[in-house]
């Protein structure tokens, strides 16, 4: 038996794309079906980096989506760039007068889940999307298999992939489950937790003769960092003190400060966009859509952008119907996509040490750096994409 049910939106992953567009949709009386293949417990307990663009920390709070974004969050004003043993501050408030918050991915998630079921969302956890059928009919369905085996047939008016890396949507769209612009990258993070106070007020960004390290923060007793390593690097290769002294080397005269590692994993760098955000009656967005290495804290925030330019679409689309919003969301999304995947591309290869990279290679690398902390231009541009453009369709 198959159980076949209908509803306007039917958006595949509950990730913060998938839910804060269905958030918004149901704010100007859009229902939605939201699935994801994951239980509530995984998608909360994943712990991922978070860093907020001033935007969509706006979005978040003005929606009514997270009531705990500002209060939880920790908004920061400005990073630090660090090489040749020296730290250049970038001061982001006095630059483009605005910051960022630091405010972890799944904390989001909680906040959005919590929204959503409160508001009665039809929000189904462990039912696998599988295909989606009718793309160029005005009646696109979702086929999925929930966790007892069943089946289940979702027929909507628009179908969203906000299901991730690995979109099932996403073959729906443009022909293939991997049809994009595709970069790896020939290096990873090796990234760790640490029961430790922080070991500065704001993320630190360094490019040493050893590699890359970013210093982040969690809360008063935990923190986040990051060490540039192999990606086919055993994470549990490294004793503590050589992941220590690795990252005090990498620091190059920041002392940090120590404490028990309870967790670490290696994260694989890569940037992809789809060949096609749109087709028929099903969008991509989010990481289905795009992905970008993590240097320039684009991600989340790349998606958010997504579901602002398709919310006004959809909108318009299922209240008026009036398609043109619809239309143009894949050429205005990939606008900002594009620009972002150039500023995380452009802090990658300035902050990270190539295996390949020659002496000339390091030394121009040192001038490009002087040339952005030594010009207010050059320190402009980079407070201005990290703290992330205005968003369109606002």
């Amino acid at each position: 038996m198959t159980d076949s049910v209908r509803t306007r939106v039917a958006i595949i992953g509950a990730g913060p794309a998938g839910l804060l567009l269905s958030h918004l949709l149901a704010n100007a009386g859009i229902d939605s079906i939201v699935l994801d293949s994951r239980s509530r417990e995984e998608i909360e307990t994943t712990i991922r980096a978070g860093i907020l663009e001033q935007g969509t920390v706006e979005i978040l709070d003005e929606s009514g989506a997270s009531d705990r974004v500002r209060t939880a969050g920790h908004r920061h004003d400005g990073i630090e760039l660090r090489f040749a043993g020296e730290g250049h501050r970038i001061d982001f408030a006095a630059l483009v007068g605005r910051g960022v918050w630091l405010y972890p991915q799944h904390e989001v998630l909680k906040d959005l889940i919590a929204t959503r079921l409160a508001a009665g969302q039809d929000l189904r956890f462990g039912v696998t999307a599988d295909h989606v059928e009718g793309v160029e009919t005005d009646r696109p369905r979702v086929l999925a298999t929930d966790a007892a085996g069943n089946a289940i047939e979702i027929d909507a008016e628009f179908v969203v992939g906000a299901d991730g890396s690995r979109s099932v949507a996403r073959a729906a769209v443009t022909g293939s489950s991997t049809g994009g612009y595709f970069r790896e990258y020939p290096f990873a993070w090796f990234g760790i937790l640490t029961e430790a106070p922080p070991s500065a007020p704001e993320l630190i960004y360094s490019n040493s003769p050893h590699g890359f390290a970013l210093i982040s923060q969690r809360s008063a007793t935990v923190q986040r960092m990051y060490l540039q390593c192999d990606p086919e690097l055993d994470p549990n290769s490294m004793s503590e003190r050589q992941i220590w002294d690795a990252l005090q080397a990498s620091v190059d005269g920041h002392d940090l400060l120590e404490g028990p590692i309870f967790q670490r994993d290696v994260l694989r760098f890569r940037s992809f966009v789809a060949h096609q955000l749109l087709r028929g009656r099903v969008a991509l967005i989010g990481d289905a859509a795009h992905t970008v290495p993590p240097t320039g804290a684009k991600g989340m925030n790349l998606a958010v952008a997504d579901v602002v330019l398709l919310n006004k679409a959809l909108q318009a689309l299922l209240l008026e119907d009036d398609s043109r919003l619809l239309e143009a969301f894949p050429e205005q999304a990939l606008q900002r996509i594009w620009k972002a995947q150039h500023f995380s591309w452009w802090m990658t290869s300035m902050l990270h040490v190539a295996p390949d990279a020659s002496d000339f290679d390091r030394l121009r690398q040192l001038g490009e750096l002087r040339t952005v902390v030594e010009s207010e231009s050059g320190r402009r541009y980079l407070a201005e994409a990290y703290t992330g453009w205005p968003l369109a369709g606002r």
